[in-house]
């Protein structure tokens, strides 16, 4: 007798619907497997087979042949042992033929019959929804991420038998609670008023965090960068709810997701180290998996010692900066991950750290310093809105007992900030824009719409276009951070100040 069963693949960051078929053939008894199953699921033969008997119910002495439809795509991970485990008890006759109707089955065996995590559950719970299936059962360390999706029943199965008692009637295991997403606590790892001095790099990133513009820090060791990049996310905006399950999502896939937290509710903050490779930055592999590009989506992806990565990995950021999406292409297809993060990066001057220092000597040669600036592309540092000084800071600074602003209140203004942009933005939206949440998001036609200059603007530009010898590009960020530092001020329109502060933080970096 065929037996039937459903469970989900995982594409990118999409489910596919996978139908799980058991019949028998002519030969010595065993089980094969077919569909396009990576190692992992070939090796399910031996844990379903294990499992099933730790159950106590007999295991069909038959050659089984077990079919993964859709045949034209790619099944991997150990997720489908469980669909696998259930249609050979089902074709054996030991559960009723419908008893997996309208119901979709994830999850790894272990040889004793205990289900396992599986990676990506809250994509195949909200495919499942989308398909139309009334319930979906998964390992009981999952339930709570697949209950984030609303609208379907999920059933948290501890082991094999658990889910045989429960299809056969004589142990009924109940629905897991719908989870409520309530709005988490901010974790705060840096808080501002731990940073002493530097108030003009405090005030750059405020603007920062207040537009979601990519920033880059200079300064001799030991000034303080990474420590205000780690402050950062501390004053950005706390993440919606579609923006929670958007990240959620991405980690799940990744199989990143922290124990005992279904859903991230803190902006990620990722600082891979500079010997990173191009995969593991952007994505990749056989069949690609999401890189720290993605996992810093709706956060930070904070690079520090910005010159000592490699050329190529830099350059493959300039795109992801722009479309804020990150695609991969492989021989069987292309798959596209979101990457709409904002680039935090420190450098020091030169490569022993204190090329301008007042008070230590720099030790390089004037071709040695400008050969380590050029290791960053004038393209790369184009797509940069705010550049900034890191100076070291004075003892009397440092041995101040007194605490700077807190981030709390650093954070208020950010939030009014992006609660003026978010209402202005509501208008595009509604005029064929596509949610734009913040001022570095706005393309051509938003800028020209809403950072229009007055004369005075509008002389201070020329004068600074021909100066800086600014692309067409800079231009449209400098006014992109101009409406920022309005926002940030409360005013509805540009004023000379502004402009003037926006292009204040224009690179200053490359010695020619």
């Amino acid at each position: 007798m065929l037996a039937r069963v459903y469970s989900c693949a995982v594409i990118g960051l999409d489910g596919v619907v996978v139908e799980v078929e058991v019949d028998y053939t002519q030969g010595f008894p065993g089980m094969t497997v077919v569909g396009l199953p990576d190692a992992a699921v070939q090796e399910s033969r031996e844990r379903v087979q294990a499992a099933v008997r730790n159950v106590g119910v007999p295991y069909p002495r038959k050659r089984l042949v077990v079919n993964l439809a859709p045949a034209s795509v790619r099944k991997e991970g150990p997720a489908y042992d469980l669909p696998i485990a259930l249609g050979v008890m089902i074709y054996s006759g030991m559960l009723p033929a419908d008893c997996a109707e309208g119901m979709m089955v994830v999850g790894e065996l272990s040889l004793d019959g205990t289900v396992r995590h599986a990676r990506g559950v809250l994509p195949m719970a909200a495919t499942a929804r989308a398909a139309g299936f009334r319930r979906i059962v998964v390992p009981e360390v999952d339930a709570a991420e697949a209950a984030l999706i609303p609208d379907i029943e999920v059933i948290p199965v501890p082991s094999l038998s658990a889910l045989f008692y429960h299809l056969t009637g004589r142990k009924v295991i109940p629905p897991y609670p719908r989870a409520e997403v309530e709005s988490a606590p901010l974790f705060v790892p840096t808080d501002f008023s731990e940073v002493k001095g530097q108030e003009h790099v405090k005030r750059a990133l405020e603007v920062a965090a207040a537009g979601g513009h990519n920033v880059l820090m200079i300064g001799p060791p030991g000034a303080g960068k990474t420590l205000l990049a780690r402050a950062l996310p501390g004053i950005l905006p706390q993440m919606t709810v579609e923006e929670a399950l958007d990240v959620t999502r991405i980690y799940s896939v990744a199989d990143q997701l922290p124990a005992g937290t279904p859903l991230i509710r803190n902006r990620p903050f990722r600082a891979p180290h500079h010997t990173i490779s191009h995969a593991g930055l952007v994505g990749g592999g056989n069949w690609p998996h999401p890189g720290e590009i993605s996992l810093a989506h709706r956060g930070i992806l904070f690079l520090d010692e910005l010159p000592e990565f490699g050329t190529r990995v830099l350059e493959v950021l300039r795109q992801p900066l722009e479309d804020k999406v990150v695609t991969i292409s492989r021989a069987q297809g292309s798959l596209t991950f979101p990457a709409n993060f904002q680039l935090v990066a420190a450098m020091n001057p030169c490569p022993c750290g204190y090329y301008g220092d007042p008070l230590h000597p720099c030790t390089c040669s004037n071709m040695v310093v400008t050969k380590y600036q050029k290791r960053i592309s004038g393209p790369l540092l184009d797509r940069i809105d705010i550049h900034v000084e890191v100076p070291r800071v004075e003892y009397e600074k440092l041995s101040d007992a007194r605490l700077g602003e807190g981030s709390a209140a650093v954070r208020e203004r950010v939030e009014r900030a992006r609660a003026i942009q978010r209402e202005r933005f509501g208008e595009a939206t509604v005029q064929g824009g596509k949610g734009l949440t913040c001022n570095a998001e706005m393309r051509p036609a938003e800028v020209r719409r809403y950072c229009g200059l007055d004369e005075t603007g509008q002389r201070l530009m020329q004068s600074a276009m021909n100066q800086m010898q600014l692309t067409a590009r800079a231009y449209h960020r400098i006014l992109k951070l101009a409406r920022t530092i309005a926002d940030l001020a409360g005013s509805e329109s540009i004023g000379p100040a502004h402009l003037a502060e926006a292009l204040q933080y224009r690179p200053r970096l490359m010695m020619g």
